[in-house]
C-alpha cells in the first residue's frame, strides 16, 4: 500500500534499501527570505532530492487578473504546469512520492496537496522532516539531480482534491464552516506581517497549524488529532469545513492533519486571506 499522508525516517529508508526510490521533494522555504530553502538546500539535502520552490514550482504567479482580481499570493499552479513539472523530476503513476521541509512540513504539506489535485496518491510527508532524517544518523547530499525537459507531463488523474473559490464563499458565509490555519494573532487581527489588512473571515474557526505537531516537529497521533479537530468539525463531515490561511499553504497542513485522523474531502480556499482581504467590498471580522 502506498503512504497517503505521513511516512516516517524508517519507513522511507526501508523503501529505498527495497529498490524502490521514491521522489524526494525539498519544500523548505521561508516566506520572508524566499531564497532561504534554496540555500539550504545547496548545503545538504536527502540524496537524491529535487528542490520545489513554493513560488516558482509550487505556485503560479501572483498577478492580478484582466480584471484587477488579485488571486492571493501564492495562487495554485495550473494542473498542466504541475503534470510537466513532476514529469521532468521523473515522476510516474505509482511511484511513491515524499516531501520534506525544515519547518514543520507547513510547506510539504503544499506538495502533498498538490501531487493529490493532480490525481496522484502514492504521496506522503515525511514526519519530522529534514531534522527528523540528520537526527537519525541518516546522509545529507549536496549533489543537484537533473531534471529532464523532455520527459512526458505525467499523467495526472482527475482532480479529487475539492477547492472552494471567493465568489462560493462569500455567497455561503454563515452556511459553511471555515477553519483558518494562521496563529492567533493574525486571525485576530492583532497584527498583519504580510498582507494589507488585518482580521479574519467572518465566522471563521481558529485552528494554528502548528497545533498539529509535537514538540519535536512530528505530527502528533492520529488519535490525538482526531480528538482534537472533533470539535471542530461539529458532528459534520469534513466536506462541510473549509480550510484557509494566509495564502492557501498552511491551509493544506491542517488538510493532511484531518486525513492522517481519517477525515477526508474538506476543501481549499486556495487564495486564502490575502485573496480575501484584497478586494474591500468583502467582509471583515477581528478579535
Amino acid at each position: 500500500m502506498p503512504y497517503r499522508t505521513l511516512i516516517t525516517v524508517a519507513e522511507l529508508q526501508a523503501l529505498q534499501r527495497e529498490g524502490q526510490p521514491p521522489l524526494l521533494l525539498d519544500c523548505g522555504f521561508d516566506l520572508a527570505d524566499p531564497a532561504a530553502g534554496e540555500r539550504a538546500y545547496a548545503q545538504g539535502h536527502l540524496p537524491g532530492a529535487h528542490y520545489a520552490h513554493l513560488e516558482r514550482d509550487l505556485s503560479a504567479p501572483a498577478v492580478r487578473d484582466a480584471q484587477g482580481r488579485f488571486p492571493g499570493r501564492h495562487p495554485l499552479p495550473s494542473r498542466d504546469a504541475l503534470a510537466a513539472l513532476l514529469g521532468q523530476l521523473g515522476l510516474k503513476p505509482g511511484v511513491q512520492a515524499v516531501a520534506y521541509d525544515a519547518q514543520g512540513g507547513m510547506f510539504a504539506a503544499r506538495a502533498w496537496w498538490l501531487l493529490r489535485w493532480l490525481g496522484h496518491e502514492a504521496v506522503a510527508v515525511l514526519d519530522g522532516g529534514r531534522q527528523a532524517w540528520a537526527g537519525a544518523g541518516a546522509p545529507l547530499d549536496s549533489a543537484v539531480p537533473a531534471r529532464d525537459a523532455s520527459a512526458a507531463p505525467y499523467a495526472m488523474g482527475p482532480a479529487t482534491m475539492p477547492t472552494l473559490q471567493a465568489g462560493e464563499l462569500l455567497e455561503n458565509l454563515g452556511r459553511v464552516r471555515i477553519l483558518d490555519a494562521r496563529a492567533p494573532e493574525r486571525y485576530r487581527g492583532d497584527t498583519e506581517p504580510l498582507d494589507a489588512v488585518a482580521g479574519h473571515i467572518p465566522g471563521a474557526l481558529n485552528r494554528f497549524f502548528k497545533l498539529n505537531l509535537l514538540p519535536d516537529g512530528r505530527f502528533k497521533s492520529a488519535q490525538a488529532l482526531r480528538e482534537e479537530f472533533a470539535p471542530l468539525l461539529a458532528g459534520g463531515e469534513a466536506s462541510a469545513l473549509v480550510q484557509q490561511c494566509g495564502s492557501g499553504v498552511t491551509a493544506c497542513h491542517n488538510l493532511l492533519a484531518l486525513e492522517h485522523a481519517g477525515w477526508a474531502g474538506s476543501p481549499l480556499y486556495p487564495g486564502s486571506w490575502s485573496e480575501w482581504c484584497s478586494d474591500p467590498a468583502r467582509p471583515v471580522a477581528r478579535a
